[in-house]
């Protein structure tokens, strides 16, 4: 069963064939710079020559034939023909309260992701261009949707409602949705099996830290609370995004600065987190390697992004009543031990003992005490693709 995942952006597609008889994957790659006359095409084959190089790709359609052409290539391509990929399944960033969980993708889905587009305008539109084009290319594979805020549905309203007119979340649907669902589900699992424990019995508390960030209380195998809201702009300082802060700050913005309410978004995403206080450096490998050298700002940046982190992982296992495991994932998340140390410093009262020498070795099980601490790739193609063939399978 070949199972290929689609992650669309404005401007680039991100794709991955799996074998799903044993969820290997048979080729993966990226086209970038979609509508351009010198978009960059990427193919990985898991065995054969690989391709990279420019193109003229005009639009997402283009992209996808690209991508296919490319699989069934007679030298180097996987398949032989297009009906040996017999599922779609696609990344879709905002599902708003519609989707609860994955779905076959039908015309009536089609008008409710069009309906959420007001809740993510740059990526639900190049989501929905990129099921129409495999559509086209791949008609009679079964195309789904797996949604970045799916996950986060189930939180209590407590967690969700924010503290306003309760009217303007029933007309507006202003309410926290989340973010990284996919990931934060994923690796919850990936935790249960190796804790050999039912997910449904325990308490996770998951830390996806990557150039967006967010940390997530999985209590008895639903997302109990989550750090991201409304948009990815709330919660943990991140790469670009500011996180928390003070709601009257952008208002203040506005007036002291003369900023149009696109030049505060653009300020808030776009300017503010690790790139922010370094004055440019939205890199963590580069802010920690600052970290390390001495370099004033960028040693501010990076313990204020782990002290964040902390406050999360507390707050979240006094909700929950404790905690059985933390979770870290994401390029941050599973590849800087001395920030997670930072991240874990001054919670050993939970519980938590931290194995300093497999934390530097970026080790599976970096904390053996009472809450276990895990190191976790996350792998939300594969999610996604698992969530394809269950859905294939209820047909």
């Amino acid at each position: 069963m070949k199972i290929l995942v689609l992650n669309c952006g404005s401007s680039s597609v991100k794709y991955q064939l799996f074998d799903m008889s044993d969820e290997s994957v048979i080729a993966k790659g990226i086209v970038e710079e979609v509508g351009s006359d010198h978009a960059t095409v990427q193919y990985k084959p898991f065995q054969g020559q690989s391709i990279n190089k420019k193109l003229r790709i005009d639009d997402h359609k283009q992209a996808l034939k690209w991508v296919i052409d490319t699989l069934m290539d007679s030298e180097n391509g996987v398949v032989k023909n297009k009906d040996e990929i017999i599922g779609v399944g696609h990344r879709v960033v905002h599902g708003g309260e519609k989707f609860a969980d994955s779905v076959i993708i039908d015309e009536k889905v089609i008008k409710q992701l069009a309906d959420c587009v007001k809740f993510a305008p740059l990526h639900n539109p190049p989501n929905i261009e990129g099921i129409s084009a495999a559509q086209d290319s791949l008609p009679n594979a079964v195309q789904t949707g797996v949604f970045d805020t799916a996950f986060h549905q189930q939180m209590p309203e407590t967690s969700y409602l924010y503290a306003m007119p309760y009217e303007d979340y029933v007309k507006l649907g202003i309410r926290r949705y989340g973010f990284h669902g996919t990931s934060h589900k994923y690796v919850a699992e990936q935790a249960a099996s190796f804790l050999k424990r039912p997910l449904e019995e325990l308490k996770i508390i998951t830390c996806h830290l990557g150039n967006g960030a967010s940390v997530t209380a999985v209590k008895n195998a639903r997302s109990f609370d989550t750090s991201m809201g409304f948009t990815p702009l709330e919660g943990l300082m991140m790469g670009t995004r500011s996180g928390d802060m003070d709601p009257y700050i952008p208002l203040y913005l506005m007036e002291a600065k003369n900023m149009t309410i696109k030049e505060t978004s653009d300020y808030l995403n776009k300017k503010c987190g690790l790139k922010g206080i370094t004055g440019g450096d939205s890199d963590m490998r580069v802010v920690e390697n600052g970290w390390k050298s001495g370099d004033k700002m960028k040693k501010l940046a990076f313990e204020m992004f782990f002290y964040r982190v902390r406050k999360y992982i507390g707050a979240y296992a006094f909700a929950m009543n404790g905690a059985d495991a933390i979770v870290f994932t994401g390029g941050i998340g599973e590849h800087s031990p001395e920030g997670r140390e930072i991240a874990l410093s001054g919670l050993e009262f939970f519980g938590i003992t931290l194995d300093k020498e497999a934390n530097k070795n970026n080790s599976l099980l970096i904390g053996d005490g009472k809450v276990k601490v895990l190191v976790i790739p996350t792998n939300e193609e594969l999610a996604v693709a698992r969530e394809t063939v269950r859905l294939i399978g209820r047909q």
